[in-house]
């Protein structure tokens, strides 16, 4: 027996542990987010620096959206078709990290636009394979922790990315070309990392067969329809998301009002951030004590958003915001955890990419909802907030009793 065909038959464990894979591939994240997200802080005035209107800004941005969500359609279930997770996986984190740096020297406008949706695809690519990954390790980890912990790391580099960025334009005077070439360095890591995790755990599924075998269970099948309880979860998923206010209507409210200056809703939005990993490992740590019942807090947060932010007083619009980064914390973690549990892993990537294609269509659906009641009236935006977190709560309570 070789060495290799000797590593392979010792098991997972003697590779690599689940923990230390959901470390790594959270630091691949963290080091993915340094790279997108340091790019997407800029792209609006990178594009106008290129001749784009405010128009063509929002519809190459939005454009980007839809693709990084509604693409996922395709890529879910080509990930459980093919069973190659780590080559979509890779495909994917390669495509944004090679396209970001190139936007610093695009010099044209249509080729900018193209880079810009091409990391949104990316994204697309690679999202449904690498939550089902992940979904393999927290199986042994607890989905919830699991999950709460990935989350965390990818919001530290959420903030590292734009202050970078922001530091190089200021010592550069706002020259986008080394702001932007500098964030290959972290997305040549990506890659190395990717290609190194696979190399060490080139099957995470088995971390998941371990944790079945020794509670004696069925293993899960690979065909089938999903599950009755996923749908109404996504129902409910769906539901709390369309009442969620996006931080461009918190941010449009605090500065029209004279709450804010423009010069601190960045800091703000980082404080928010850093709310999002404090909720994503609270939560995570109570899903894997009490399951899905720590999800009633979402509509709870969600319905608490609108009834501060939109305030005229400056600790409790504050507070509002701050509220908002707890439940982006839940829906970016416990969320996916949720999804891992309740589909078999055979059709985990298709559940994954069908969830993602609900809450982009949810999303849309709920910023044109508060921005439009906004404009209308403040009191009737609360109460139609209010009265769909309370149908969500239903949902949830429907998805439990599916479960059983």
């Amino acid at each position: 027996m070789s060495a290799e065909e000797r590593e392979q038959a010792q098991g997972p464990s003697a590779r690599m542990g689940p923990w230390r894979f959901v470390v790594w591939f959270g630091t691949v994240s963290m080091l993915a987010d340094v790279v997108y997200e340091g790019a997407r802080s800029i792209t609006g005035p990178l594009l106008a620096s290129l001749g784009a209107s405010a128009l063509v800004v929002g519809v190459v941005t939005g454009a980007g959206e839809a693709a990084a969500l509604g693409l996922r359609l395709v890529s879910g279930p080509l990930a459980d078709r093919t069973r190659r997770f780590w080559g979509l996986a890779i495909a994917g984190y390669a495509l944004t990290v090679v396209s970001v740096p190139l936007l610093g020297v695009a010099g044209v406008l249509w080729a900018a636009c193209l880079l810009v949706i091409a990391e949104r695809v990316g994204k697309a690519v690679r999202s449904p394979a690498k939550d089902t990954l992940l979904s393999h390790a927290t199986a042994a980890t607890g989905r919830g922790r699991g999950f709460a912990v990935h989350e965390a790391m990818d919001q530290i580099g959420a903030l590292v990315g734009p202050l970078l960025v922001a530091g190089v334009l200021a010592v550069t005077g706002n020259d986008y070309a080394p702001a932007l070439g500098m964030l290959a360095v972290p997305g040549i890591a990506v890659l190395l990392l990717l290609f190194w995790l696979r190399a060490r755990m080139p099957d995470p599924e088995a971390y998941e067969r371990e944790v079945m075998a020794a509670a004696a269970e069925a293993p899960a099948v690979r065909d089938g329809r999903l599950p009755r309880a996923f749908w109404t979860y996504a129902g409910f998923t769906g539901a709390t998301t369309t009442g969620f206010a996006t931080f461009g209507v918190l941010s449009f409210h605090l500065v029209q009002r004279h709450l804010l200056t423009t010069a601190w809703v960045p800091v703000l939005y980082a404080a928010a951030m850093a709310v999002d990993a404090v909720a994503a490992l609270a939560t995570g740590w109570l899903y894997d004590r009490i399951g899905p019942r720590v999800l009633v807090a979402l509509p709870v947060l969600t319905a608490g958003v609108v009834a501060l932010a939109f305030t005229n007083t400056v600790a409790i619009a504050v507070a509002g915001s701050l509220v908002w980064g707890a439940a982006m914390g839940i829906q970016e973690s416990t969320l996916r955890a949720t999804v891992a549990d309740l589909v078999p892993s055979g059709r985990r990537a298709t559940a994954y990419g069908l969830f993602a294609g609900v809450v982009g269509a949810a999303s849309l659906a709920g910023g044109a909802l508060t921005g439009g009641l906004y404009g209308y009236s403040i009191p009737v935006l609360i109460t139609v907030v209010v009265a769909i977190q309370v149908l969500a709560l239903v949902l949830l309570a429907v998805t439990r009793a599916d479960r059983r």
